[in-house]
């Protein structure tokens, strides 16, 4: 599976999208798209001719979902979430996006559950959920690549703020404890902003983590 990053917005949100070389078919994880960011996207699945099946989104934050209904209509790709964030979603209030001057209101056109999974191509990811930041916070793990495309669960060596409605911090903890740490150490966690970083480097010294 092909991995490229964008992240020309003034929040700093990482966009990922994903592909199998074979097929031709990938996803978009996240969708906070600016116009640069936008535009590097489309240049990308037009340059290596990728088909996106699906735009998945980690959580319903504002910042992550900014630019998937333009996305949507760029690529005709469905959008999906986890039944949990729905309504987050939807509502402008929730979403946090009250706070700017552009109110987001997006239906998914698709909910998923803990351990669904994703295929395009030879490719596979699947739904870790990992409430928390938000209650539908998800995680894309792929298992055959080593990757962990971790939202705004878990960041080099820092976790996704809990003081924002509906968060909850013990939640968090548990779940990055049980869900994301158990995965193989070389695990490469890709995190909802700033750098890459791997399970084991964050399970030895994540100073929020406490083992």
């Amino acid at each position: 599976m092909k991995i490229k990053t964008f992240s020309k917005n003034s929040m700093g949100q990482n966009i990922y999208l994903c592909w199998c070389e074979n097929s031709g078919e990938g996803v978009l994880i996240d969708a906070g798209c600016n116009e640069a960011d936008e535009k590097a996207v489309m240049q990308t699945i037009n340059d290596n001719s990728i088909i996106i099946k699906a735009i998945l989104l980690t959580h319903g934050h504002y910042d992550h979902i900014t630019g998937a209904a333009k996305m949507k209509a760029l690529t005709n790709a469905p959008i999906y979430c986890h039944i949990s964030e729905k309504q987050m979603l939807e509502d402008p209030d929730v979403n946090l996006s009250h706070r700017i001057l552009n109110k987001i209101s997006i239906m998914p056109d698709g909910l998923f559950n803990d351990g669904d999974v994703f295929l395009f191509g030879d490719a596979t990811l699947k739904v870790l959920h990992t409430p928390g930041h938000t209650p539908g916070g998800v995680c894309y793990y792929d298992a055959d690549g080593s990757n962990l495309f971790s939202g705004d669960t878990l960041f080099a060596s820092s976790i996704g703020r809990t003081d924002l409605p509906m968060g909850d911090h013990h939640k968090l903890i548990r779940n990055i404890k049980t869900k994301l740490l158990t995965l193989p150490q070389d695990t490469v966690v890709y995190p909802g902003h700033g750098g890459t970083t791997t399970v084991g480097r964050e399970k030895s010294g994540n100073p929020f983590i406490n083992l």
